[in-house]
């Protein structure tokens, strides 16, 4: 996948949301802005953002992704 397509994804699935992705194809970093993380704690913040990217990291579609979640 491309960082253009990750950010698509991410942005699509999580409605309000303005995603950043920095990676070389195999390995990403990924900034995710919005006020769907408000009242949540970290690992809820990264399972938001796990579960926008759906099947793409089991199936190798994201080999690594380093996820920072920010509210807005």
């Amino acid at each position: 996948m491309t960082c253009d397509e990750i950010k698509q994804l991410i942005e699509k699935n999580l409605v309000n949301t303005r995603a950043e992705v920095d990676g070389d194809g195999y390995h990403f970093e990924v900034n995710v802005y919005g006020n769907c993380f408000a009242d949540k704690n970290a690992v809820q913040q990264q399972q938001l953002v796990y579960a926008a990217l759906g099947d793409n990291i089991q199936n190798g579609n994201i080999h690594a992704v380093s996820i920072k979640t920010f509210v807005d």
